[in-house]
């Protein structure tokens, strides 16, 4: 190890109990059986691998890695796909009036159920993936979908919201901005927004999104039993707003109450919304101004979203913000992985938890979050690849031309 300070940030939450009583409320074992249950009726659903990497493992001297692939989730390559579906299922419902055994996936994508519907225009901002999850889904239910993008957004991922007939309006600004446009625009022309992220008397649809989300903590825990693992130790989640880190911390609070595994918070070091937020430790959400300038195109958030904030900030055990060299090591490490592990597909976003836990383990000056997280050859330690080669382009750039490399004064010896 070198003596330099650490490229890494972070803060601790050493709370003496914790406060579970959202996350029970929010993500009840019941709602990700039904959650599942409508994941399950939709063409080309199987449950994503859950890949363990014993090599790397070894390496690191943790009892075991596992990784929840959803870079092969239905045809997205992302797990956005099951909170965008499950929320539009469920504001139909709504719409409705109807009761889960009364709406199947086959009755949602009728013909008697657009007429019955009329025409909609589903309308959201992403910075990519959940974006393309929306589109998705309304056209398979053969409505209307407008996108909104902020400027940095790439052509690929434009093009690939576009692919399912949605309308994209690049706005000026980042993702915020987008979030703020898409909002007034949607009042202006009767759009039903489906956001990620939630606001003031918008709270609703971001809480479906999320409980959608536990349709792969329920595959991840069912997965884990075969293996004779009760719930993992340690779990290393991303963050952009927050919704997919509430999703999985809530689940697993709302099941293992204080015997919930650590929870890690990883964020991009300029749109590290989270952690800024528990710096200032006064109970609310607070933003972060600037360009957001990011690899980590899916994280690119400055403003946390409300609801699930207030379900992280009674759960989290540590915030961490990284640069982005971390998710390109990421990336490399899960594209070149030790004989004997298995490859990985993994895009920026979905590569910097694993990226993070290496920083940690092995960069100097990380003593403390290193001896408070307490990682050892005990440790099952999770990580979930959110997103696969979401961005062909950038992909290459980091894998074969070596873009974002490790300063050379981070080098460490795996040994």
């Amino acid at each position: 190890m070198n003596n330099l300070k650490p490229d890494i940030t972070w803060i601790v939450k050493n709370r003496p109990k914790k406060d579970v009583n959202l996350s029970k409320k929010m993500f009840p074992v019941e709602m990700s059986r039904i959650s599942r249950r409508f994941h399950r009726q939709i063409p080309g659903y199987s449950m994503s691998p859950l890949r363990s990497l014993p090599h790397l493992a070894q390496m690191l001297d943790v009892g075991g890695l596992w990784v929840k692939d959803e870079a092969v989730r239905l045809e997205l390559n992302s797990f956005k796909v099951l909170g965008g579906s499950f929320a539009l299922y469920r504001f139909i419902q709504e719409k409705l009036g109807l009761k889960d055994e009364e709406i199947l996936y086959e009755n949602l994508i009728s013909e008697e159920m657009k007429r019955k519907l009329g025409v909609i225009t589903f309308a959201s901002a992403t910075d990519g993936n959940h974006g393309r999850g929306i589109a998705w889904a309304a056209q398979r239910l053969g409505q209307k979908c407008v996108i909104y993008v902020h400027k940095e957004t790439s052509k690929r991922r434009i093009d690939a919201i576009k692919s399912y007939g949605a309308i994209v309006k690049v706005v000026e600004g980042n993702y915020d901005d987008a979030v703020r446009q898409i909002v007034i625009d949607s009042k202006k022309n009767g759009w039903e927004i489906i956001s990620d992220t939630s606001w003031d008397d918008y709270t609703t649809v971001p809480a479906w999104i999320m409980q959608g989300y536990t349709t792969m903590m329920a595959e991840i825990q069912e997965q884990f039993s075969g293996q004779g693992i009760i719930k993992p130790t340690h779990v290393l989640v991303q963050a952009g707003v927050g919704a997919l880190a509430a999703a999985v911390i809530g689940y697993y609070h709302s099941l293992f109450g204080e015997e919930a595994p650590k929870c890690i918070v990883i964020e991009p070091e300029n749109a590290a919304c989270l952690l800024h937020s528990a710096k200032i430790n006064d109970g609310k959400p607070h933003s972060i101004d600037g360009d957001l300038d990011t690899i980590m195109a899916g994280l690119a958030c400055g403003e946390p979203s409300p609801i699930a904030w207030e379900i992280l900030k009674e759960t989290v055990d540590a915030y961490v913000a990284v640069p982005d060299y971390v998710a390109a090591k990421g990336m490399r490490i899960y594209a070149t992985p030790l004989a004997g592990d298995p490859f990985v597909i993994s895009g920026e976003s979905g590569a910097v938890t694993l990226g993070a836990l290496v920083a940690i383990l092995k960069e100097n000056g990380v003593d403390a979050l290193r001896d408070f997280l307490a990682i050892n050859e005990e440790s099952q330690v999770l990580f979930i690849n959110t997103e696969g080669n979401t961005d062909p382009i950038q992909f290459r750039q980091i894998i074969w031309e070596g873009s974002n490399p490790v300063p050379k004064e981070y080098w460490t010896d795996p040994d």
